[in-house]
């Protein structure tokens, strides 16, 4: 499942990334809930001037505390042994094939707005 700009209440802190998402196994179906609770299985922030110090320092923060197997920042990371990996940088129209979603190859420019 990947949902644009959920509501995650993770112990006593509510975030926000703008994309999201659960392997089916973790979460079968989407509650009909205000936020959830279930640590994420992927997140996808899109930075800019404004957001990139939360995102990069405050959240990725939160997502290793809680367990978030992997975060974009349009570049991938993997956490390995309680440290983000670099698994590689990517923008515009890269064909990226990237855990978690390595089965598939697609255009990056799907995720954004034309």
């Amino acid at each position: 499942w990947i949902l644009d700009e959920p509501e995650m209440h993770l112990g006593e802190y509510v975030l926000v990334p703008d994309l999201a998402g659960w392997c089916r196994e973790r979460l079968p179906k989407i509650l009909e809930t205000a936020y959830f609770e279930l640590a994420l299985d992927w997140v996808c922030e899109v930075l800019s001037p404004s957001t990139a110090r939360t995102d990069r320092v405050l959240k990725l923060t939160f997502y290793v505390e809680f367990g978030v197997a992997h975060c974009w920042l349009v570049e991938a990371f993997a956490l390995q042994d309680g440290q983000w990996t670099l698994l590689g940088s990517y923008g515009g129209n890269d064909e990226i094939r990237v855990a978690p979603f390595d089965a598939i190859t697609f255009p990056l420019s799907t995720l954004w707005a034309e």
